[in-house]
């Protein structure tokens, strides 16, 4: 008994690894949505990120304590689970920054 009571509290305690994935699909979402607006106004690449970070912050915000919060739960320090969502983050702003360079390609 006293071993399913603390399996439970540990597991209520313990941040959600869904957490992970909703703020994960909410900011590739946005990521993603930024392009065609930026495309639409032919924004040079610099002002392209700059657009993104500023209106993708909050999710970026959310992905980011879900990231750490979970890696925390699993042990790791503050610094790395900091570095594992710069990490995380970067990969996703890398992509849809390659997509936008790819579609301002010449034919």
């Amino acid at each position: 008994m006293f071993l399913i009571m603390s399996l439970v509290t540990m597991l209520a305690a313990a941040p959600s690894a869904d957490a992970v994935g909703t703020g994960r699909k909410a900011y590739s979402q946005c990521l993603s949505a930024q392009v065609k607006p930026g495309l639409d106004k032919k924004l040079p690449l610099g002002d392209f990120q700059s657009e993104m970070k500023k209106n993708c912050a909050d999710k970026e915000a959310a992905f980011r304590a879900a990231i750490v919060a979970t890696d925390k739960a699993d042990g790791m320090s503050e610094k790395e689970a900091q570095a594992d969502a710069d990490d995380q983050i970067a990969e996703y702003v890398d992509k849809i920054t390659a997509e936008y360079e790819d579609y301002n390609r010449p034919s």
